[in-house]
C-alpha cells in the first residue's frame, strides 16, 4: 500500500461501495506500544492520513491523539471501506421489519446504523463514564439541534445534538473521543458520524401543544456493559479478531428491545390514528 497517498481532510472513513456480494474480509490485529517520541514519529510517517483515520477510529480516539505510552490495535489490512472492520453483523434479521435502527454497544464503545436489518454505517463512541453511565434500554430519537449548550457547564458545546432521553437530557452529539467512556451520560461521536445521524434519524412527531407524542422517532437501542476495571476491549482483537463481535447475551437483549418496539403502536399506525402520550404525566 502506498503510504504517500494524498488525501483530503474531508475524506470520511465510511465510504459506500457497490452492492456486490463478497466474502467477509478476514482481518488480523496486532497491539503496538508507542514507548517514545521516535516510535510516535515512526507511526506518523508509516501510515497515510486515511489509514491513520481508520486506526484511530478502531481505537476510539480523536485523530492525532497520541502520547508516549499509547497502545494501538492495528489491523494487518487497511482498506478505505471502514465498514469492513465492523464488529456488528452485516445483517440482523430481527431488525428487518424496522425501517431504521441505531445501536449503541457500550461494551465495545461503538454505534451501528441499520436499515431494515442491513448495516449501513458504524463508528466509535464515548459513552458515559462510570459515575454517570449512559442508561441502557430502548429509546427513541426525540428532538435535535445543530448546537446545544450543556446545562451542566455552559462552556460545553455539543454540535449535532440528537436527544433520546427527554427528561434526562441524554443524547448523541459531536465531542472529543479520548479512547474510553468519558461523558456525563451522553454519547460522543466523531463530527462526520454526528452529522450523518443528525440527517439520517427521524425525530418524534408531537401534537400542536408540544406535550403529546403522536409518533416515535427512530429507535435508539443502547445495550451492553463496559468493563471499567479491564478497559480497552478493542485491544483484545490482537488475540481474537472476534472479541468485539456482539455476543449471545447482547443479541438476546436486542430481541427484547425489538419486542418492545413491536408492542408500541406509535411505531406503526398512521399519524392521524396514533394514540397520544401526555408528557406531563
Amino acid at each position: 500500500m502506498n503510504n504517500k497517498e494524498n488525501t483530503s481532510s474531508e475524506d470520511t472513513i465510511n465510504q459506500p461501495e457497490e452492492e456486490i456480494e463478497v466474502p467477509k474480509m478476514i482481518v488480523c490485529y496486532r497491539l503496538d506500544s508507542l514507548e517514545n517520541t521516535s516510535q510516535i514519529d515512526s507511526f506518523q510517517n508509516k501510515y497515510n492520513q486515511k489509514e491513520k483515520k481508520i486506526i484511530f477510529a478502531l481505537n476510539r480516539l480523536d485523530y492525532g491523539r497520541l502520547g508516549v505510552g499509547s497502545k494501538l490495535v492495528i489491523p494487518d489490512t487497511l482498506v478505505k471501506d471502514f465498514i469492513k472492520y465492523s464488529p456488528f453483523p452485516e445483517n440482523i434479521e430481527i431488525l428487518d421489519s424496522i425501517p431504521k435502527t441505531l445501536l449503541i454497544a457500550q461494551r465495545i464503545q461503538g454505534f451501528a446504523l441499520y436499515e431494515k436489518g442491513k448495516l449501513i454505517r458504524w463508528g466509535p463512541v464515548s459513552s458515559g463514564k462510570q459515575t454517570t453511565p449512559t442508561p441502557n434500554g430502548l429509546h427513541y430519537a426525540n428532538y435535535k439541534t445543530k448546537l446545544k449548550i450543556s446545562t451542566v457547564d455552559d462552556a460545553w458545546k455539543m454540535p449535532y445534538y440528537f436527544n433520546f432521553m427527554n427528561f434526562f437530557g441524554v443524547g448523541i452529539h459531536e465531542y472529543s473521543l479520548p479512547g474510553y467512556p468519558a461523558s456525563h451520560a451522553c454519547v460522543r461521536l466523531y463530527k462526520e458520524d454526528a452529522q450523518f445521524i443528525y440527517d439520517w434519524a427521524q425525530q418524534w412527531k408531537m401534537d400542536n401543544s408540544g406535550r403529546i407524542i403522536k409518533k416515535n422517532g427512530t429507535p435508539f437501542m443502547v445495550f451492553g456493559e463496559y468493563d471499567y476495571k479491564n478497559p480497552y476491549p478493542w485491544q483484545k482483537l490482537a488475540n481474537d479478531e472476534t472479541a468485539n463481535d456482539l455476543n449471545e447475551t447482547e443479541m438476546k437483549l436486542l430481541k427484547q428491545y425489538v419486542k418492545q418496539y413491536e408492542e408500541d403502536k406509535r411505531n406503526y399506525v398512521k399519524d392521524q390514528d396514533q394514540p397520544p402520550v401526555d408528557l406531563s404525566s
